[in-house]
């Protein structure tokens, strides 16, 4: 039997969350021989196809929205932005109440990474031995969290869990395959420096550096930061993603960040709180709330909206509005 495994792409802790739910499956449960994985991401419009799922196997999905779908087996999100309608919601609530899916799906928005919430699961409610995996937990908590020491530890990537991140987040699919799922059966079996000695890592890395050097310089072309809040539009220059913690790199002194920005598939609006902001927590705006009336989501501190490729306005005119609205949140305005 196989099991489907479908998780958060372009993301770390996505790949960190499929290779440890990998190894939970193996070591505790053991009931599938061979595991698939498939990456999701967030984009305008339907994100689930009931054709993808294993009529056969086990399904499951990770560090991604829910999917009410009878066909799922296994779910682990920590986003506060977990359901796509009050439907799925109820749906999983139900399976939580009559014990048909308890021990299967499990959702808990305290936790900073997807990979911490299976590392708990895990370790607690199946006696798994979770010491193997210190590094990989501890950093995806990390990068997930957006809990470096300083906007130069973030941006400036020194570490080989930085380096890994830029390349599963930024790297070109090829063949029509995304890369991160080479990554995934890696992280089951080596320490992250291991994995950015690989040679394919290492073709990727330098050209992705440069990249990364020159985002920084068109945003430092484009950015400005008023009332506390950081806006930017590089529409004109599709990208299939950059570092999120250049704006605070380069304007210190703000409080959130609004980016606009293209890639192949989506229009995109990025919402952030600057991770080193002396604001008090109760003075933050709750940034997934925001995010999730234009129909996106994601988390307290930092959220995105995907808009199609040629709806370019409307995502202008939500970024527009989210600016307008965060700066008159800001203490200062």
């Amino acid at each position: 039997m196989n099991c489907r495994v479908f998780y958060h792409d372009k993301c770390f802790d996505g790949a960190c969350s499929a290779a440890l739910f990998t190894r939970f499956h193996r070591e505790c449960v053991g009931t599938v021989e061979r595991f698939e994985y498939r990456g999701l991401v967030h984009r305008a419009g339907l994100l689930f196809e009931e054709s993808w799922f294993d009529t056969r196997g086990e399904n499951a999905i990770v560090d991604f929205k829910y999917s009410s779908s009878p066909l799922l087996t296994w779910w682990f999100d920590h986003h506060l932005s977990a359901f796509m309608s009050v439907k799925d919601e109820q749906t999983f609530q139900r399976g939580q109440a009559d014990g048909s899916r308890g021990m299967r799906q499990f959702f808990d928005p305290t936790y900073t990474s997807c990979t911490g919430l299976i590392a708990q699961v895990a370790s607690t409610r199946f006696g798994m031995d979770i010491s193997p995996f210190a590094e990989l937990i501890h950093w995806a908590d990390i990068v997930d969290g957006a809990r470096y020491q300083s906007a130069t530890a973030a941006v400036e990537m020194a570490d080989p869990a930085m380096k890994l991140t830029l390349v599963i987040e930024s790297a070109p699919d090829g063949d029509g395959e995304s890369i991160s799922r080479r990554f995934i059966p890696l992280l089951t079996e080596m320490p992250l420096q291991q994995v950015l000695e690989q040679p394919f890592v290492q073709n990727l890395l330098g050209p992705l550096l440069e990249q990364h050097w020159a985002a920084l310089e068109l945003i430092r072309s484009r950015a400005q930061c008023q009332g506390e809040v950081i806006s930017f539009d590089i529409t004109d220059q599709p990208t299939e993603g950059y570092n999120k913690f250049i704006p605070y790199y380069l304007f210190p002194e703000g409080t959130y960040n609004v980016g606009l920005s293209r890639s192949s598939f989506r229009t995109k609006v990025s919402v952030g709180t600057n991770p080193w902001t002396s604001r008090p927590a109760d003075e933050l705006a709750n940034i997934a709330a925001i995010c999730e009336r234009y129909g996106g989501g994601g988390h307290a501190r930092v959220g995105a909206i995907s808009f199609a490729v040629d709806q370019e306005e409307a995502a202008r005119a939500a970024a527009q509005e989210i600016v307008a609205e965060l700066r008159a949140k800001a203490p200062s305005a």
